[in-house]
């Protein structure tokens, strides 16, 4: 775009041009006055070279024609002087018209190139402002999308949490089943037991009452008359023995009333010793007496020979060397 500057000096210049083709062909119209239209289109010239360069503004700016010397007119005639006027002014309202071409020319183009750096400002604006919108955008963007990721993160989290809590409750839950299973399983066990228990018990309880109940001898009745008559003198024998060591004592008693002992030799306490003695062994004998009428009661009703303690049946070796007896060998040592 040509600048404002260059475009004033082009006036001048043609204005010069235009000046100085009219004064070249002034006198030529003196010399030659049969040739009054060449003079009159010589000043054509300049201005047709004018509108070209008015037409094509963006060549570059016209070489300065150098000056020619002016020759020096004697005299010219007042229609020749008003003709050369006319077209002087004409010439120069023409420049000034193309002038003022020039200038609204320029006037356009600065106006369109102001608006033109206008544009590109405001485009530079908008941009810059379509970044920052943008980089907001992102930035919030990337914001939100790493708030979602710590809530994404947080809730797997939480779900890891959550399930290995529920895991943990289930095998909590599995390990409580187990345990009741367990203890049911034991339970039903121990009842088993129990109940073999209770049935072993009455069997036992059963048998021992069998045994309470038995009568070892009583398909021998020979043999149970035979201990009965064994008794019945054991115990005649032990009456009279009875007799004898009551009245012994007794007898004792009378002499230690009827005769005098003397104390610092002590017959006196061994008297009574031996009548103690003598005493004890009478109760005795009557125990035994006791006895041997219980173990008659029982030959009467076949259940002698039965131990008190296992309710098994006495061996007769036993029964026949000891009278009465009422438990077994084993028993008997187990006491």
């Amino acid at each position: 775009m040509p600048s404002p500057a260059k475009t004033t000096k082009k006036a001048p210049a043609k204005r010069a041009a235009v000046k100085k083709s009219v004064v070249t062909k002034a006198p030529a119209k003196k010399s030659a006055p049969k040739r009054p239209v060449a003079t009159k289109s010589a000043p054509k010239k300049p201005v047709k070279k004018v509108l070209a360069k008015k037409a094509a503004p963006k060549k570059g700016p016209a070489k300065k024609v150098p000056a020619k010397p002016v020759k020096k007119v004697a005299t010219f005639s007042a229609a020749q002087r008003a003709a050369a006027a006319k077209k002087i002014a004409v010439a120069k309202a023409k420049a000034a018209a193309v002038a003022k071409l020039h200038k609204e020319r320029d006037a356009k183009l600065k106006a369109a190139a102001k608006a033109k750096a206008a544009a590109a400002k405001a485009k530079a604006v908008a941009a810059a402002k379509a970044k920052k919108e943008r980089d907001a955008k992102a930035k919030v963007a990337a914001k939100e999308r790493e708030v979602q990721r710590k809530a994404r993160e947080k809730a797997a989290a939480e779900a890891k949490k959550q399930r290995e809590i529920d895991a943990k409750r289930k095998a909590i839950e599995a390990e409580k089943q187990r345990k009741i299973r367990e203890i049911e399983r034991r339970n039903h066990e121990e009842l088993k037991r129990q109940e073999r228990r209770e049935a072993e018990e009455r069997k036992r309880l059963e048998a021992l009452e069998r045994k309470m109940h038995s009568k070892p001898y009583a398909d021998e009745p020979e043999f149970l008359e035979e201990l009965r008559l064994l008794l019945f003198e054991t115990r005649s024998a032990t009456n009279d023995d009875i007799v004898i060591m009551e009245s012994e004592a007794d007898e004792m008693l009378v002499d230690r009333e009827r005769l005098e002992y003397d104390d610092e030799d002590g017959s006196s306490v061994a008297s009574d010793i031996q009548r103690d003695q003598k005493k004890d062994l009478a109760s005795l004998l009557r125990l035994k007496v006791d006895e041997i009428d219980v173990a008659l009661a029982r030959i009467a009703d076949g259940s002698y020979g039965r131990c008190d303690e296992c309710y098994e049946a006495i061996s007769k070796p036993r029964l026949l060397a000891q009278l009465p007896v009422f438990m077994c060998v084993s028993c008997r040592a187990s006491v």
